[in-house]
């Protein structure tokens, strides 16, 4: 298991959960990160946050802080 920050560009991952403390879950449940959703991050930006990951086809930033509290498996 590994946090969202850990996965490399290009480096798939499949979501197992995210912290109950994370500021956004609901946004980011509204979103479609369900259990088992295919995770991509795709773009960083200069400064290394937020990053950007591909989602059920679509692309969302998320902060360095929220990432550190999302679960994947690769």
């Amino acid at each position: 298991m590994k946090n969202l920050n850990e996965l490399k560009i290009d480096e798939t991952g499949y979501l197992l959960k995210i912290d109950d403390n994370c500021n956004v879950k609901k946004r980011l449940l509204d979103l479609g990160f369900i259990e088992n959703t295919e995770i991509t991050p795709i773009l960083k930006s200069p400064l290394g946050d937020p990053r950007a990951f591909l989602v059920r086809n679509t692309t969302i930033a998320i902060r360095k802080e929220d990432c550190d509290k999302i679960f994947v498996k690769c």
